[in-house]
């Protein structure tokens, strides 16, 4: 499972995030005045926490809607794929933390800016993708504390002032709209922070320990739990105590699998909580899950109180209705369910039909107010099928992404030839996926379809019958030795999940540059060819083409020494998260505005791109031209045809109007011949260029036509009669 990016503090604030530290430390509501001890005994301090919470600001949303005609204009029992794509098919995926702003401008201010707006549309960008910009982190007494994982471990439906405010984030939905854009925002189902919720359901306060899976122990039971250490507000237990309160009926135990295991610090998904006054002064201690970080205790789909689902939905809906955004991501949305085994097993916790049903009614609320959703939900290829049938109406493409960069690092096609058939084998609609550039993780290849479910399956590769988990070795292997080590220190794997990079900085190590500071007029004119390869590959076929801003300012990994601080517990993923500026706003600035250094921009500013006609910029926005002249975003892809040269990538599509569309890329550094042949190409049809209008061939009786590529060239095709 692929998230957003962990927004790690480190044990003891350093200069990178001094600022965002003492955002983060900010009370939730200054208005509010605290008096008296922050304890289940002090009425005013429980009060304080119950108008804190985002369980009791759902419930007070939900009002708006009762009774009311709105809930009931728009479609919504099953996901939407071409209409969430009709809303916008090009986002520029925001990282807000390494956004460069003007001085005194806010993110949310910078990214609502309308000059920022007016270029987007000029370029072909039609939405952005914030990223989470709600409050996160814990509280503790009074006091709330930093986020642990990106402001994925969210505690109230309050922006942080670190990003802006409502004013500027409506604002910013407003100036989207004038140039025919949308906002895209996130919702978080798994999990939340220890905000105001958790330590009511720790004092179990009403309905609010429904939020949650935890369990209250007997005192008689509490032998067995371990202490917690001083500073802390729980522990995680290890494997024998986990398997006893199994036992003894309290947990359903192990679970499929441990993410972000580290021993002696997360060796289960179960945590314990220190000794906790209640309201009505019984002292307890609770057992939690966390499929996460322990700060991010998981939310529970299927208890009688529902008080889980009313938080998550109302959520969902304080960011379309109050703050005006259109869609809506939804984080970790394959962990909603967990259950028992009636035998020694892992209790059943991916895959779980649960997580569907949790799907189905988000994703089916937000339709509802006319709104879309899209998953960033990295399994097997079924599983995403499944999930998509009756959720969320788009899917991040972690199927294709791993295999075009690989396609790109051996200058062969085939791994991608495979992954884009799967696709197809599996009823996966391309049309119903985010096609990207970089995000603000690393470049993952878990490849998860071959070493989970289907590691034992056969495919042919190479002229041999490989295993699924044979072929992930392969190219797991290859994608190391290509961009990583002695020839491209400026890469760093990232754990076994894939590797720190961005864009530019994989495409020098694949064209053998070793010293990214030193690169001449004609290098950077061979990483910008196959870095715009890259965006022909995924603009041109169905579905939504994303990108960075990374991408777009053709962004360098930073030195790890420039945030040592960050990388030190091994989370390699801050060396491809450097600071940009978009717009030239800030030129003298040397770090974000969350104090993140600022990176190496081999392509500079967008206005200043816009001025040369042969920049990054300028040639994407003839790549996205193309696209919106033959609305490619909703064709139908109808084959992809061997190939005449490994190099080469064939996908052909049927277009709105009817006629075919092909895309023809050369993903090597030297120039390549050979024949397209479909059986879906007409004999006698004329085959035109798009970009400038040339007719380049005709097919023959063979449904054939010959075509010459340079390197790193692409081509989007017409074929009429």
């Amino acid at each position: 499972m692929q998230s957003f990016a962990e927004l790690r503090f480190p044990a003891r604030p350093t200069k990178l995030w001094r600022k965002a530290g003492r955002a983060a430390r900010r009370p939730l509501d200054a208005a509010n005045k605290r008096v008296g001890m922050p304890a289940a005994s002090n009425a005013g301090y429980v009060s304080w926490l119950k108008r804190e919470s985002m369980l009791r600001n759902a419930n007070i949303l939900a009002d708006k809607y009762v009774g009311t005609g709105s809930m009931w204009q728009n479609p919504y029992a099953r996901p939407r794929p071409r209409a969430a794509v009709h809303h916008a098919s090009v986002w520029y995926a925001a990282y807000p933390n390494s956004l460069i702003t003007a001085p005194g401008k806010s993110i949310i201010g910078t990214l609502g800016d309308d000059g920022l707006w007016q270029a987007f549309q000029g370029i072909g960008i039609t939405a952005i993708h914030t990223g989470p910009m709600k409050l996160a982190g814990g509280l503790e007494g009074w006091r709330t504390t930093p986020s642990i994982d990106g402001h994925f471990d969210r505690i109230s439906n309050r922006l942080d002032p670190l990003f802006g405010t409502e004013t500027e984030f409506r604002r910013m939905t407003e100036a989207a709209g004038r140039h025919g854009g949308i906002v895209i925002d996130d919702v978080v189902p798994g999990h939340t922070g220890k905000g105001a919720d958790f330590r009511l359901a720790e004092m179990k306060y009403g309905e609010y320990p429904g939020i949650y899976h935890m369990v209250e122990i007997a005192p008689e039971d509490m032998d067995i739990l371990p202490a917690v250490p001083r500073g802390q507000d729980a522990v995680n237990i290890d494997p024998t105590t986990e398997e006893e309160l199994k036992k003894r009926g309290y947990i359903i135990g192990k679970l499929q699998r441990v993410i972000f295991y580290e021993p002696g610090v997360k060796e289960t998904n179960w945590s314990v909580t220190r000794p906790v006054r209640g309201v009505d002064g019984v002292t307890r201690r609770w057992v939690y899950l966390h499929y996460f970080k322990a700060g991010q205790p998981s939310i529970n789909w299927l208890d009688p109180t529902f008080a889980g689902m009313k938080l998550v939905i109302g959520d969902a809906l304080h960011s379309l209705d109050e703050l005006g955004t259109r869609g809506l991501r939804l984080d970790a949305n394959g962990f909603l369910g967990a259950e028992k085994t009636l035998d020694d097993s892992p209790a059943w916790s991916e895959g779980h039909p649960m997580s569907e049903a949790a799907n189905m009614i988000l994703s089916g609320m937000v339709r509802k107010r006319g709104g879309f959703t899209f998953q960033e939900l990295n399994l097997s290829f079924d599983a995403i099928k499944s999930m998509a049938g009756i959720g969320a109406d788009l899917s991040y493409d972690f199927i294709n992404r791993p295999s075009y960069h690989h396609a790109l690092a051996r200058a062969d096609t085939e791994f991608l030839r495979l992954t884009l058939r799967a696709a197809h084998e599996f009823g996966i609609d391309p049309a119903s996926l985010v096609h990207a550039l970089q995000n603000h993780d690393d470049l993952t290849f878990e490849l998860v379809h071959f070493w989970t479910t289907h590691k034992d399956d056969e495919y042919q590769f190479r002229g041999k019958t490989l295993r699924g988990e044979e072929l992930r070795d392969i190219i797991r292997r290859e994608m190391l030795d290509a961009v990583t080590g002695k020839q491209a220190p400026y890469n760093l794997p990232f754990t076994t999940n894939g590797i720190a990079c961005t864009s530019a900085s994989f495409i020098a190590a694949v064209l053998g540059y070793k010293n990214l500071r030193a690169l001449d007029d004609e290098q950077l004119e061979a990483i910008k060819r196959a870095h715009l390869l890259m965006a022909m590959f995924n603009a041109w076929q169905p579905g939504v083409f994303a990108l960075s801003g990374w991408d777009l300012c053709g962004s360098l990994t930073l030195d790890p020494g420039e945030v040592k601080d960050l990388v030190a517990d091994g989370d390699t993923r801050w060396i491809n998260r450097g600071g940009y500026d978009l717009m030239n706003v800030h030129p003298a600035a040397r770090t974000s505005a969350a104090g993140l250094p600022r990176s190496i921009e081999l392509y500079g500013n967008i206005p200043a791109q816009l001025e040369e006609p042969d920049s990054f910029i300028r040639q994407l926005q003839r790549i996205l031209q193309v696209r919106a002249d033959c609305d490619l975003a909703a064709a139908h892809q109808i084959d992809i045809p061997d190939v005449a040269d490994r190099a080469m990538l064939v996908m052909v599509h049927r277009l709105p109007n009817e006629r075919l569309q092909t895309t023809v890329l050369n993903f090597s550094d030297k120039a390549i011949a050979g024949t397209v042949t479909s059986e879906c190409l007409p004999a006698n049809a004329h085959v035109r260029d798009m970009m400038d209008g040339r007719e380049i061939a005709s097919i023959d009786e063979l449904h054939s036509f010959h075509i010459e590529l340079q390197p790193y060239e692409g081509l989007s095709l017409e074929v009429s009669s």
